[in-house]
């Protein structure tokens, strides 16, 4: 007859649950695998692999009841540590739409919205557009893959009962701060160009006041957005890979440095 003792059932459950409630963390906060349009029972199976998978390899696991305040305190933890790595992840879409909200702008399709339902709010179609890209370039240059290495690489740097440290958090803040630096490069080709287009129309206004501007502005400012835009396209694809390279390292980053 098979017997065992709480204290080992509190193990065993503690060895799965403690890694699970990271992962699942991760993946409710991470781009791609994250979409709200992925069914929850997608999400929990894939948590649940990933799981038994990385279950075996945890050694020197804390000795720390599910049900007690400590290890509620330690879930928590593990919820921070997921989320961390799953934010600094969803940055680098974060500054791609950003940078196609600000070029629709500029090119007059601020009007020309659609509902996301991975934000759950209306985007220009140009930040739409631009977040496929980036989607696919993503899964193109195996970026979901580099989020479960450094995700499994964090149980081993980071381990069970251990919490990031303020420095930590200050470098994914940080890392959140640049973001929008990168949204200005990633846009400043066609933001220039447009704005080239628009002191020209100044320019041309001027020497022909009976010109309509309206009915001449528009239609250019769209021909050379779009023109700008897809002489553009092909840069984006580098600029993704360095920009889930450098995550990933902020990532591996901040997961380095545990509170003491």
């Amino acid at each position: 007859m098979i017997s065992f003792t709480s204290a080992q059932l509190d193990a065993w459950l503690a060895a799965l649950i403690f890694p699970l409630t990271r992962i699942l963390a991760m993946i409710a906060s991470s781009p791609v695998l994250g979409n709200r349009q992925i069914p929850a029972r997608v999400k929990i199976g894939l948590s649940v692999l990933l799981t038994l998978i990385v279950a075996p390899t945890l050694t020197d696991l804390p000795e720390i009841p599910i049900s007690s305040p400590q290890g509620l305190l330690t879930m928590i933890q593990q919820i921070i540590i997921g989320i961390a790595i799953g934010f600094t992840m969803r940055l680098i879409f974060t500054a791609v739409e950003m940078a196609g909200e600000l070029t629709g702008l500029q090119m007059g399709l601020g009007f020309a919205s659609f509902y996301d339902p991975l934000n759950a709010s209306y985007t220009p179609i140009i930040a739409q557009w631009m977040g496929i890209l980036a989607t696919l370039s993503f899964l193109a240059l195996n970026g979901h893959l580099y989020m479960i290495s450094a995700l499994v690489e964090s149980f081993h740097t980071l381990p069970i009962g251990s919490m990031m440290s303020a420095k930590s958090f200050f470098g994914v803040a940080s890392w959140g701060g640049s973001i929008f630096a990168y949204a200005l490069q990633i846009s400043l080709p066609i933001l220039a160009a447009l704005l080239i287009t628009n002191i020209a129309l100044g320019i041309l206004t001027r020497a022909a006041p009976q010109l309509n501007l309206f009915a001449v502005g528009f239609p250019v400012t769209l021909a050379v957005g779009f023109f700008v835009l897809i002489l553009s396209t092909p840069y984006l694809a580098p600029l993704l890979d360095r920009l889930t390279q450098e995550a990933i390292s902020t990532t591996t980053g901040i997961l380095k440095t545990p509170a003491h």
